[in-house]
């Protein structure tokens, strides 16, 4: 594939975050199941201006005592069904509703008592079964709740062996697709979707799958049908996480700001399984009606804690959400606390049943990537398809606009940013002595996907001179094409942003040639050649 060179694009706004603060406290994991509070039924109608004003308010006070359940109406429905292989039951299979969650007796048959107000009854879909989908490619592992008169609903679920082991598979991770108009979405359809192919044929593994982690669309839902096209054209399973820009924003409370999303897709949250690893997909995102903040809500928490009461202390877990669950990005603007935009307000509750796992948490929303160890969980926040905004090939930190690829090899993650348009060697950007005027005697090097397991050092005319060091500053390129109030042309208001993973080191004046190598946490090895000074970035470096 003929790579694109990274430079000012034809292509690429800015989110709405909030700066509000947030007083954290800690509750035990053993109260979310008590008094659960449904998502859909902590605001009246009736009372959705004035809630929707002091809810922030009420989180901030205390993100760990949620929401009182307002007084409902609901009708019990018992759900009764079996999953079938190849008309055979399968025993051992979560089944859920979003509440409660059982599993399929030895005959493949369940029972559950749900109600009226349940949309889906679904399942924890089992390694070793093809990923069912819609003719779109669209994950297909659920069905809609519809009881009859006599209160009574019956699901069936046929699923179907692979005909080889998933326990080594993929999963793409595309955060912020985000496209508003149907030229960005020509974008992603003749950018990001020859790339994603191109990739799919390139990994050593026949199970693949992907997942678009929130903020698919651009507040445009209309655009839905051409995502699901493109998910066609990529030609794997594809699951969806939903993102703040992914609502039916004209809804007051957060009670139906998911209908259309769960039209397309389905359930908010959920899980399944590949070989080893459990994924999960949570909605942390909260409407009301003027705005969202990150949180997860009772019902939500207290069907994450059943669903991991199935799992072996031990396995590895992997939960996509759209909000990180934490970041560092307050930290590099000095501020004393996460946004509650930013951030999920009552993350402690999700720190806590994540600790008997190996834990990876991955999201997006930031339009930047970096990688964040709280808590015993690995959380990687990846840079995005439409970078910042659709506004050119960087996001503002300058990690490159693409997706990131996992590759699972017995209960093993390994990961790399993969650039659109470019290879999987392109993983360091360095920069000519002096491109940052606060460092005019330093080579600066952007290393995106970096984490505190990596080793960075440079050589100086084939000399070995030590570790480079890292620094926060800001992107060169992104200064370049982001600073000011009238750039980028095509979303004026997008800033470079302070970022953690540049690294500086002082070379001579007169160096002939100047190195940077860096080793993951793989043993991979990186590297790159700094650009005479007259030139902006640097030619794309290798990978071993």
């Amino acid at each position: 594939m003929k790579e694109r060179p990274e430079s000012q694009a034809d292509f690429r706004e800015a989110p709405s975050h909030s700066a509000l603060s947030r007083t954290e406290r800690r509750t035990p994991a053993s109260r979310l199941s008590e008094n659960r509070l449904s998502r859909r039924s902590f605001l009246g109608v009736s009372a959705a201006a004035a809630a929707g004003l002091v809810l922030p308010d009420r989180v901030l006070a205390d993100p760990y005592t949620l929401l009182p359940r307002d007084s409902f109406d609901t009708r019990p429905v018992r759900v009764r069904g079996q999953v079938r292989v190849r008309e055979r039951g399968l025993g051992g299979v979560g089944v859920t509703d979003g509440l409660s969650v059982t599993g399929t007796r030895e005959d493949g048959t369940f029972e559950l008592i749900s109600n009226d107000r349940q949309e889906f009854v679904y399942l924890s879909l089992p390694s070793g079964y093809r990923i069912p989908v819609h003719p779109t490619g669209i994950a297909r592992f659920y069905q809609r709740l519809r009881p009859a008169s006599n209160a009574e609903a019956e699901v069936l679920f046929d699923l179907e062996p692979l005909p080889y082991s998933d326990e080594s598979h993929a999963m793409l991770l595309l955060a912020d697709v985000q496209t508003e108009d149907d030229r960005e979405m020509g974008w992603f359809h003749e950018q990001t979707v020859p790339d994603v192919l191109s990739t799919i044929q390139s990994l050593n593994t026949p199970e693949a799958f992907g997942i678009a982690c929130g903020d698919i669309m651009y507040d445009n839902l209309e655009l839905y049908p051409e995502y699901e096209r493109a998910v066609s054209r990529m030609g794997v399973p594809f699951f969806q996480v939903v993102g703040n820009h992914d609502l039916d924003q004209r809804e007051q409370v957060d009670e139906g700001s998911t209908a259309t999303f769960s039209r397309h897709f389905g359930p908010r949250y959920y899980s399944f399984d590949r070989g080893s690893v459990h994924y999960v997909v949570l909605d942390d995102v909260l409407w009301y009606g003027t705005g969202y903040i990150g949180y997860l809500e009772r019902d939500q928490l207290a069907w994450l804690e059943n669903d991991l009461a199935r799992i072996e202390p031990g396995r590895t877990v992997v939960v996509a959400l759209h909000i990180p669950v934490l970041g560092s990005r307050h930290s590099r603007e000095n501020e004393p606390r996460p946004g509650i935009s930013t951030s999920i307000t009552n993350r402690e509750a999700l720190y806590r049943l994540l600790e008997p796992f190996q834990a990876y948490i991955v999201s997006g929303h930031m339009h930047e990537h970096e990688h964040t160890l709280e808590h015993g969980a690995h959380e990687i926040v990846n840079g995005t398809v439409c970078g910042a905004w659709w506004s050119g090939p960087i996001c503002g930190d300058g990690t490159p606009s693409g997706y990131t690829v996992f590759e699972m090899r017995e209960g093993e993650v390994r990961w790399t940013h993969k650039s659109t348009g470019r290879g999987f060697q392109h993983q360091i950007r360095a920069y000519a002595r002096g491109a940052d005027p606060g460092a005019p005697d330093e080579v600066v090097a952007n290393i995106w996907d970096w984490d505190p397991e990596w080793t960075v050092v440079w050589y100086e005319d084939g000399e070995r001179k030590g570790p480079m060091a890292r620094r926060t500053g800001r992107d060169p390129l992104s200064v370049q094409l982001h600073a000011g109030r009238d750039l980028p042309p095509r979303r004026p208001g997008v800033e470079p942003y302070p970022t953690g993973h540049l690294f500086y080191a002082p070379t001579s004046a007169t160096a002939r040639e100047v190195r940077i190598e860096a080793t993951d946490r793989f043993r991979r090895v990186h590297t790159a050649l700094v650009p005479a000074p007259e030139r902006d970035a640097g030619p794309e470096g290798s990978h071993g």
